[in-house]
């Protein structure tokens, strides 16, 4: 008698699983492609003119010979990279002190019930809603020495005026008062939600112990909006870092370079000096400034969700 063979079974579940996979990455594609065409393809195009002698000719011909690192050895040995360094860094930390600490008070008084509210913190998201060129051209007229509303209010309480945008030592804190104004709704909206999260009645238990005001904020309100803060600070890190319309709207980048940042300079290198291939390389050290920035905030995020799991 002859027994027939018996076949091993199939496994179950393999070409689901398989039909599964490529439905993935049919849904991905579109994403990938938008990220390929409008960030891939535009970070590599900016990394080789970097490398490149790049010039208006260029655009012509299609010529731009291989220099390799020499428009960033020209960019470091240019004296303007340390100004434009140091008003970078000046106007990203003043726009993100301020504006975390306004909008963090603005979010802790919002936290209480009153009439009125909702109204109030509507309006309060104006000068997030508005264009940059808008609102950079309202602060403009505002800084005029000679009809801007500032100047006015300063003569009206018997002050001096303030050369806003022609003196080389208030032309920085002029621009960074107008981020200031523009960011703080948004960390108003993020912080705010943050704070309607938190439990409570964890406030309730607190106040039952006899924990004031400054303790509940300390203890409890500050701990758990940790992580909301990281996400904000870390946003408004990279968006502020390469701040250009409000600083070409309301300055200029002058006078006299005073508010001349690594955006407006890599703009000016292009743009005005025709100087393409500088002006690629100021670029990409802006790029990897916010990467690194990026990479220690995922870094302090993973060891922040692990601190909390344990």
């Amino acid at each position: 008698m002859v027994v027939p063979a018996v076949s091993a079974p199939r496994r179950a579940g393999r070409k689901p699983r398989r039909d599964n996979r490529f439905a993935a990455w049919l849904f991905l594609l579109p994403a990938l492609a938008y990220i390929g065409v409008f960030f891939g393809y535009p970070l590599a195009a900016n990394l080789v003119m970097s490398t490149q002698n790049y010039t208006v000719k260029s655009f012509y011909t299609g010529e731009a010979p291989f220099v390799g690192f020499a428009n960033y050895a020209a960019v470091f040995d240019n004296p303007l990279f340390g100004t434009a360094a140091l008003d970078t860094a000046l106007f990203t930390a003043g726009s993100l002190v301020f504006q975390f600490g306004l909008g963090l008070a603005l979010a802790v008084f919002f936290t209480g019930r009153f009439f009125g509210s909702s109204v109030l913190r509507s309006l309060l998201l104006l000068p997030w809603l508005l264009p940059l060129v808008v609102s950079g051209a309202v602060w403009r007229w505002m800084f005029d020495q000679d009809h801007g509303v500032l100047n006015a209010a300063l003569r009206f309480v018997g002050l001096d005026a303030v050369p806003w945008l022609s003196s080389t030592n208030w032309a920085l804190p002029a621009v960074i008062l107008t981020n200031i104004w523009i960011g703080i709704p948004f960390n108003l909206v993020i912080l705010h939600g943050g704070l309607r999260a938190i439990p409570a009645s964890l406030y309730e238990a607190a106040s039952l112990d006899g924990a004031g005001a400054w303790q509940r904020f300390r203890h409890i309100t500050w701990p758990l909006l940790r992580p909301v803060t990281g996400i904000v600070l870390m946003l408004g890190l990279v968006y502020t870092i390469k701040v250009f319309d409000v600083i070409m709207v309301v300055t200029g980048g002058g006078p006299a370079n005073a508010t001349q940042t690594l955006t407006t300079w890599s703009y000016r290198l292009s743009f005005q000096d025709f100087a393409f291939g500088q002006g690629a390389a100021v670029g990409n050290v802006l790029i990897l400034v916010a990467t690194v920035f990026g990479l220690l905030y995922l870094r302090s995020a993973k060891a922040t969700l692990a601190e909390a799991a344990a």
